[in-house]
C-alpha cells in the first residue's frame, strides 16, 4: 500500500450540545461509515465531542487527554486515524479547546487553539486558556498539522507548519451564521475557502478543513467542508447547513510536484523572516 496515496473523511456532523454519550455515538458510526469507504483518515469539528457554545459547563466537559471516555476512539484508530475536537484539562489545570489527532490505538498529538475569538458573537476568552505552539509531527500517512477555526485567520500558524514539514494540515473549525440555511452560497465559505486555497497554493500543501453544522443558541453552523490539493485546486466540497460525511483523495507526491512547478516555498527563508522579526524587537 502507498502511505502517500490515501483518502481523508471529512465528518460534517450535527453534535449535541453538552451530550457527551450521544456524541461519542454519532462519531463512532461516522468514523465507520469513514473506514467502510476506504478512508484512512476521518476528521471531526472543533468541539465536535462536547458542542460549541459550552461556556460555564467548560468545567464540567473538561477530560484529562488519557480519559477512559476516549477508549472507543482511541481503539477504533487501530483501523482508521481519527481527529476528533473536545474540551481537554491540561497537566496544569487549565481549560483548552483541543483537536486531537489518534492513530493505532494511541493518542499522537494535541493542539490547543492558540487563537481564541472574543469579539461579536464569540466569548472563548472568557472559557479557554490559549495554546502556545504549534507542531507538525508524524504519522503513517506523511508529515502533519492541526490548526482549530480562528487559527486559520492568521497566516503565521499555516507557515510554521509548512516550514516544520507538514505536507498536510487538517484544519477543524465551528464557523456560525447568524442565516437559517437553505442558501446555495454563503460568504463565510466563501472567505474561508478564499484562504485555504491561498495557503494551500503558497506553501504548496494539502489542506482539509472540516465545519460543523445545526443550531445551538441561537446561531447556525455553515459546514461547507473542503479539501484543497497544493495546487490551490478544490478537491472535494462539502453541503451547505446539512450533516454530510465527505471523501477525497490525497497523493502527497502532488506537494512535490507542485513545489517543483512553482519554487516558491522552496525558495521561502525563515532565517530572513527571523532575523526581520527579531530587528523588530520580537523575541
Amino acid at each position: 500500500m502507498n502511505l502517500g496515496k490515501f483518502k481523508i473523511a471529512l465528518a460534517q456532523i450535527r453534535p449535541r450540545l453538552g451530550d457527551l454519550k450521544w456524541n461519542l455515538e454519532h462519531h463512532l458510526e461516522a468514523a465507520e461509515r469513514a473506514l467502510k469507504s476506504g478512508a484512512g483518515i476521518v476528521v471531526f469539528p472543533e468541539l465536535s465531542m462536547t458542542g460549541y457554545s459550552v461556556r460555564d459547563l467548560n468545567a464540567e466537559l473538561a477530560m484529562s487527554r488519557d480519559d477512559k471516555f476516549f477508549e472507543p476512539i482511541r481503539s477504533l484508530s487501530r483501523k482508521v486515524s481519527i481527529a476528533v475536537g473536545s474540551i481537554i484539562r491540561d497537566d496544569a489545570g487549565g481549560i483548552r479547546n483541543a483537536l486531537m489527532y489518534f492513530e493505532d490505538a494511541s493518542l499522537k498529538h494535541v493542539h490547543f487553539k492558540m487563537y481564541l475569538p472574543t469579539y461579536g458573537i464569540f466569548e472563548e476568552q472568557r472559557y479557554f486558556l490559549p495554546g502556545k505552539k504549534v507542531q507538525a509531527f508524524d504519522t503513517k500517512f506523511g508529515r502533519i498539522g492541526l490548526l482549530v477555526c480562528e487559527d486559520l485567520w492568521h497566516v503565521s500558524l499555516p507557515y510554521l507548519l509548512a516550514v516544520q514539514g507538514a505536507r498536510l494540515i487538517l484544519g477543524a473549525a465551528a464557523s456560525p451564521t447568524r442565516l437559517s440555511g437553505g442558501a446555495e452560497s454563503h460568504p463565510g465559505f466563501e472567505a474561508n475557502s478564499e484562504q485555504h486555497k491561498s495557503f494551500a497554493r503558497l506553501l504548496s500543501v494539502y489542506l482539509a478543513f472540516v465545519n460543523r453544522v445545526g443550531f445551538e443558541d441561537g446561531v447556525n453552523f455553515w459546514g461547507g467542508s473542503e479539501i484543497i490539493s497544493p495546487h490551490g485546486e478544490s478537491i472535494a466540497r462539502g453541503k451547505l447547513f446539512d450533516e454530510e460525511l465527505m471523501l477525497g483523495d490525497v497523493d502527497l507526491a502532488e506537494v512535490d510536484r507542485a513545489r517543483l512547478f512553482a519554487r516558491h516555498f522552496l525558495d521561502e527563508d525563515p532565517a530572513l523572516l527571523a532575523s526581520h522579526l527579531r530587528d523588530l524587537g520580537f523575541r
